[in-house]
């Protein structure tokens, strides 16, 4: 079955009001050609599962988000997120602070198909009096010890990026953390990947390259090539941080135009053109890859 989508193709499947996680760690392997496409589209009103980075920021900036479910939001070595910020300040978005190991709870409860699980994470901190969702639940045992539930937080879609894949949604994530992105595509009804190449399923190394494939190719409901995809954040080994490009972006928040303007409403090539030349990435090589794929952002 071949999975290969355009970006227009993913925007298709997605409705407003969805609830839509989004894979990566901060500024590390996220989606950003998937979030700039959805930032250009009449979608809104999403709610956002995510260890936040700069995907939660543009969707904040472009008035997206409804409702923000999240561990953190950071750009790493840029500590805040500054769009993120200013979307809290103004009272811009709903929120479900949660700490980093309850988000990840709640995905595999998802993923588990149950309604909660219980866990000691969050006891005795302010997430439990900020958040009027989290409830506790006491053991049924002798113990009757008083434990957190965690909701399921079950998504609609996943938007992933990995570093290869083939047209049936094999997948490879081949940098040194897959994070939980296998739990993200688990406590999806659908999910979508981005990949920096799509390869025939000989060039993903059978036996061997099967260790890094992280979660089934049927939980894959579509595959864009899309080359560079997770820029400005890192998808090693293929690339590191644009530190550039993110305290750009970062600097933006406080006039959004100027960098809208430059980067966005643009497709890949002229998005490359445009600021994606950073610490030698891009050969001539890659961008005649780039321009022979069609129809990517």
């Amino acid at each position: 079955m071949d999975k290969v989508l355009t970006h227009d193709g993913v925007l298709d499947q997605l409705t407003s009001d969805m609830v839509i996680g989004v894979g990566g760690w901060g500024a590390r392997r996220k989606p950003m050609s998937l979030i700039r496409a959805i930032c250009q589209s009449d979608l809104k009103n999403l709610t956002i599962v995510s260890y936040g980075g700069p995907d939660v920021g543009l969707l904040c900036a472009h008035k997206k988000v409804k409702k923000l479910i999240f561990g953190f939001v950071s750009l790493d070595l840029i500590p805040l997120g500054a769009h993120f910020r200013l979307a809290r300040q103004n009272q811009e978005i709903k929120i479900m602070e949660l700490d980093e190991g309850m988000l990840q709870w709640g995905l595999r409860a998802a993923a588990m198909r149950l309604p909660f699980l219980p866990t000691r994470i969050g006891l005795g901190t302010d997430v439990l009096t900020h958040s009027q969702e989290l409830k506790l639940v006491t053991s049924p045992y002798k113990d009757a010890e008083s434990l957190v539930a965690m909701p399921a937080l079950n998504l609609d879609v996943a938007l992933l990026h990995v570093n290869k894949s083939d047209e049936k949604g094999n997948t490879q994530i081949i940098g040194p953390d897959p994070f939980f992105d296998d739990l993200f595509a688990r406590a999806a009804t659908k999910t979508f990947v981005s990949s920096e190449e799509v390869v025939s399923t000989k060039e993903l190394g059978g036996k061997e390259g099967a260790i890094y494939n992280r979660f089934e190719r049927s939980l894959v409901s579509g595959v864009v090539h899309s080359p560079c995809g997770a820029h400005p954040t890192s998808c090693a080994p293929n690339y590191g941080f644009d530190m550039k490009h993110l305290k750009e972006y970062s600097d933006s928040a406080k006039s959004f135009e100027d960098y809208s303007l430059k980067y966005m409403n643009k497709n890949c090539i002229t998005y490359i053109m445009a600021g994606v030349f950073f610490m030698g990435l891009i050969s001539a090589y890659f961008i005649r890859k780039i321009i022979v794929t069609e129809n990517i952002r």
